[in-house]
């Protein structure tokens, strides 16, 4: 918390610190944007910083803060100056679709973020003013406290999961260096030999459509798209004076 925050302790007297937090953290995100985090390594990061492993912890406990560090600081992309989400003049829905493409194309700058646990909140700076950013989204429509961060919650949540199939997309191009298009060439002549039309014939009709329109297994920037409709079409369906059936009261999942 005092690194995230930068409130710790300063030696007043000595020579000046050759590296500062910001630096480290920094260094630790460029190396895993670009090769991941199984290769991120406090030694891995010394070495991009010209020093030992041994001489960042004077700066950073270990890798666990240092993860932490990361987090907070690449959420400082989402909201430059704390300003309202953009497309506010579009209402609530155009705000809630700026943030969730905003995550989206964060997760693909960062595609680390998805290995990353969330489940305890880096209490940081920028993670708190992500929550506050995102809140504004949905604040002044009548819902309660809590349904506000359900609502948040749950728009991060769709992006979280439906961002993965592009960013494997990604990963499996740069490993393997072969198109979607590439390897339906190659597995596509046997698929039609082994295939049963008659006992398959659902799959068959949609995965030819799917298959023909996507040119690819599949497209999750256009599933992205679709799902994020779909759930905003169900937010509305459920706001405050919609007329819409209320549903079951939120409470502790079971």
């Amino acid at each position: 918390m005092e690194l995230l925050w930068g409130v710790q302790d300063r030696p007043r007297r000595g020579p000046k610190p050759r590296l500062t937090v910001a630096r480290i953290t920094a260094a630790a995100i460029a190396i895993a944007d670009a090769e991941g985090l199984d290769v991120l390594t406090m030694r891995k990061v010394g070495e991009a910083l010209g020093v030992t492993a041994m001489s960042l912890y004077n700066y950073v406990p270990g890798k666990g803060e240092l993860l932490d560090l990361m987090l907070d600081a690449v959420y400082a992309e989402l909201t430059p100056g704390g300003a309202a989400p953009d497309g506010a003049d579009g209402g609530w829905r155009a705000r809630l679709e700026r943030i969730a493409r905003d995550n989206w194309a964060l997760y693909l700058r960062h595609p680390w973020l998805l290995r990353v646990a969330a489940s305890r909140p880096v209490l940081g700076p920028h993670t708190i003013a992500k929550y506050d950013h995102e809140l504004r989204a949905v604040d002044g429509l009548g819902l309660t406290d809590i349904e506000m961060d359900l609502l948040v919650q749950l728009v991060n949540d769709y992006v979280h999961g439906s961002v993965r199939g592009a960013v494997e997309d990604a990963q499996a191009l740069g490993s393997t260096g072969i198109t979607d298009q590439e390897w339906w060439a190659a597995h596509g002549p046997l698929l039609e030999r082994v295939f049963d039309a008659e006992r398959f014939p659902v799959a068959g009709r949609v995965g030819a459509a799917a298959g023909e329109e996507y040119q690819a297994a599949h497209d999750p920037a256009r599933a992205f798209e679709f799902g994020l409709r779909v759930l905003l079409d169900g937010v509305a369906a459920t706001l405050p004076g919609t007329g819409a059936a209320p549903g079951p009261k939120a409470g502790p999942a079971s």
